[in-house]
């Protein structure tokens, strides 16, 4: 008699509460554009060796309007660009969790 094979119910949410699966996630992603309010920082390292630290996350609670800053970050940003030799952008893991989380959810409870 042939054994039964049991069935795994599988949920249909990713538990995402887990910053590490959201780091290797964004690793694996290629980012061509961030939005604004899910940056914590950027960090602009110039030709003559001064870093540049702009706390975006401050900014943002603060009350500056998303669009502004970044319209004015953009616009610095291409002021300076024969002076800047790289720029860091780092991604606040909760703040994309966030973001992501419901539109996640919708797609796999359609599963």
């Amino acid at each position: 008699m042939a054994a039964k094979k049991r069935k795994l119910k599988l949920s249909n949410k990713i538990n995402v509460n887990v910053k590490d699966k959201w780091e290797r996630i964004l690793l694996d992603v290629d980012k061509p554009e961030v939005p604004i309010e899910v940056l914590e920082r950027i960090m602009i390292h110039l030709i003559d060796g001064t870093k540049v630290n702009i706390n975006v996350m401050e900014l943002l609670a603060e009350g500056t309007d998303p669009e502004e800053l970044e319209e004015r970050l953009n616009d610095k940003l291409e002021q300076l660009d024969h002076m800047i030799l790289d720029i860091d952008f780092f991604v606040n893991i909760d703040g994309v969790a966030k973001t992501i989380q419901p539109e996640t959810d919708k797609i796999l409870s359609k599963l």
